[in-house]
C-alpha cells in the first residue's frame, strides 16, 4: 500500500507546500492553506497529453473545428459564436440563479449535434426529468431520445459513462459535488476539485467532446475552491442576477475561444430562460419626463447597449455629503462631480448625490461620462432632458468632451430605437447618421445644448 503523506494547498491559487505558513509562499494570501492527504501513487489532478516531439510550428496542421451553435443566442454570443469541440466551460453563479436551468436548456440543443450526458451530483434523475418536462416539452420533444441523466458523485463511474456513451457534450452539476475515489480528503476539497475537473478535461480533449461544469460561488460571488481551477478551464462564464427579478446577465471573465467583453441577457420566465433584446429590455421601464434620467449607448463586447443612467440629488442632512453608486464606478463619478463643481460652477459640496445604472448592468465604458453628468445636472436644477436624446461623451479634467470608439455603430442602435438627437463629441463619421447629431467641444457647451445651463 502506498504511503500517505500530509500536504498544504492553497484555496485561492492551488498552490502545493509541504509545511503549513500563515502566508502562501504563490500568491501571498493569509490563512488559505488547507491539510490534504494524498498518496505517492497517484497522479489525480494533472490532465494528460499525449507524447510528441517538437515540431515548427510551419509543419502543424490545425483543424478548423466547426462551432456546436446551440440556438440560445445570448449563450452563444458570449461563448464567442457557439460551444467550440474539445474545450471546457466552467459556468459559476449564486444558488437559485438558474445554472442548471440554462444548462438543461443548452443540452436540449445540443442534442442535435449528438448525444449528451447531463451527470448531477446534487439532485436525483427524476428531479431533472421533471424540469426537462417543464422547459422542453418532456418525451415529445426531438432531444429526449439523445439526452441521458446520471446521478452520480464518483466521477470516475461519471466518466466510465461517458466513454460507453460517447457523448458531444459532457455535463457535470456540480464540480464540488463530485469526488475521486483516489484521494482521501472529502469531496469539494482543494485536491478533489483539481483531480475532477482534470479527469473531465481529459475526457473531452480526447474524445474531441465539449464539458461543461457547474461551480459554486463564495459569499463574495467568486467561484469556490482553488484558483488553479479557472485556469484549467477554457471558458470561465458567471451567471448573475437577483434571484426575485426576472434578468439574468451572462459574463465571461475567461475565454480562450472568443471576447471577455461579450454578455448575454436572459429573463427568467415559466419555461425556462428566454434571450431578450438587452436594449429594450433596459429602456422597457424608463420614466420619460423624469429629472435625473439620461440615456446613453455603451459597447458590451461587440454589443451595443442603449442604458438609462440615472441620478439623484438631494440636501445632505449630515456633515459630509454622500456619494453612493450601483453599477457605475465610483471613483468616475468623484470625478464628475469635480468637474461640474470647478469647471462649470455647480455647487454639489452640501448635496448627497446617488447615481444608478437602471437594469443592474455594471459600466465601464466612458462613453457614459456625459449622461452622467447631465443626469447629475438634471436632477439638481429639477429640469427633465428631452426623452428622445442620446448622450455619447468621454469627460476630461479639462472639462472636454473626447470621442468615443464606434460611434456610428452607437448612434445606428439609437436610431432603431426612435432616438431623434445625439449630442457627441466633436469628431468625423466615415457615413452620415440616421439621426440629429449635435456635437460639442466641452461639458459647458453640451449643457447648453440640453437647456440646463
Amino acid at each position: 500500500m502506498a504511503k500517505a503523506k500530509t500536504v498544504f494547498f492553497c484555496s485561492e491559487c492551488g498552490g502545493e507546500s509541504v509545511r503549513w505558513a500563515g502566508k502562501c509562499p504563490y500568491c501571498g494570501h493569509w490563512n488559505t492553506l488547507v491539510e490534504q492527504k494524498v498518496e505517492d501513487k497517484t497522479a489525480v489532478g494533472r490532465v494528460n497529453m499525449a507524447p510528441r516531439k517538437p515540431q515548427p510550428i510551419n509543419q502543424i496542421t490545425a483543424d478548423r473545428h466547426n462551432r456546436f451553435v446551440l440556438g440560445l443566442s445570448e449563450l452563444d454570443t458570449v461563448l464567442g459564436g457557439g460551444l467550440m469541440p474539445g474545450s471546457s466551460v466552467l459556468l459559476g453563479g449564486e444558488p437559485g440563479i438558474g445554472k442548471s436551468t440554462l444548462l438543461l436548456q443548452a443540452a436540449a440543443r445540443m442534442a442535435d449535434f449528438g448525444p449528451v450526458l447531463y451527470v448531477s451530483a446534487e439532485e436525483a434523475a427524476e428531479q431533472i426529468k421533471l424540469r426537462f418536462d417543464r422547459l422542453c416539452g418532456g418525451e415529445e420533444s426531438a432531444s429526449a431520445g439523445q439526452l441521458y441523466l446520471l446521478a452520480q458523485t464518483d466521477i470516475h463511474a461519471a466518466l466510465a459513462a461517458a466513454e460507453e456513451i460517447g457523448p458531444a457534450l459532457l455535463i457535470l452539476d456540480s464540480v464540488q459535488a463530485l469526488f475521486s475515489p483516489d484521494l482521501d480528503s472529502a469531496a469539494g476539497s482543494v485536491s478533489q476539485v483539481r483531480a475532477v475537473t482534470a479527469a473531465a478535461i481529459d475526457v473531452a480533449r480526447r474524445r474531441h467532446s465539449a464539458v461543461m461544469l457547474i461551480g459554486h460561488v463564495t459569499k463574495e460571488g467568486m467561484l469556490a475552491g482553488p484558483r488553479v481551477l479557472e485556469h484549467m478551464v477554457d471558458t470561465v462564464l458567471y451567471f448573475e442576477g437577483e434571484r426575485y427579478n426576472a434578468l439574468r446577465l451572462l459574463r465571461a471573465v475567461k475565454n480562450r475561444f472568443g471576447s471577455t467583453n461579450e454578455i448575454g441577457v436572459f429573463e427568467m420566465k415559466e419555461r425556462g430562460l428566454c434571450p431578450v433584446s438587452a436594449s429594450a429590455y433596459f429602456l422597457g421601464q424608463r420614466h420619460d419626463m423624469a429629472p435625473g434620467s439620461a440615456v446613453t449607448c455603451v459597447l458590451q463586447g461587440t454589443r451595443p447597449l442603449l442604458i438609462e443612467v440615472q441620478a439623484l440629488v438631494s440636501p445632505t442632512s449630515f456633515g459630509n455629503a454622500r456619494r453612493l453608486t450601483s453599477g457605475y464606478d465610483y471613483n468616475r463619478l468623484l470625478l464628475i462631480i469635480a468637474v461640474l463643481e470647478r469647471k462649470v460652477g455647480l455647487r454639489l459640496g452640501d448635496k448627497d448625490i446617488y447615481l444608478n445604472i437602471a437594469g443592474g448592468l455594471r459600466l465601464d465604458d466612458p462613453a457614459a461620462d456625459l449622461a452622467a453628468a447631465a443626469a447629475i445636472v438634471s436632477s439638481a436644477v429639477d429640469r427633465p432632458l428631452d426623452k428622445d436624446v442620446l448622450l455619447l461623451g468621454e469627460i476630461g479634467l479639462l472639462s472636454e468632451l473626447r470621442g468615443v470608439s464606434q460611434e456610428a455603430r452607437r448612434l445606428k442602435e439609437a436610431a432603431a430605437f426612435g432616438f431623434q438627437t445625439a449630442v457627441c463629441p466633436e469628431s468625423r463619421l466615415q457615413e452620415k447618421p440616421e439621426l440629429r447629431r449635435i456635437t460639442a467641444a466641452d461639458l459647458n457647451q453640451a449643457l447648453k445644448i440640453l437647456a440646463l445651463a
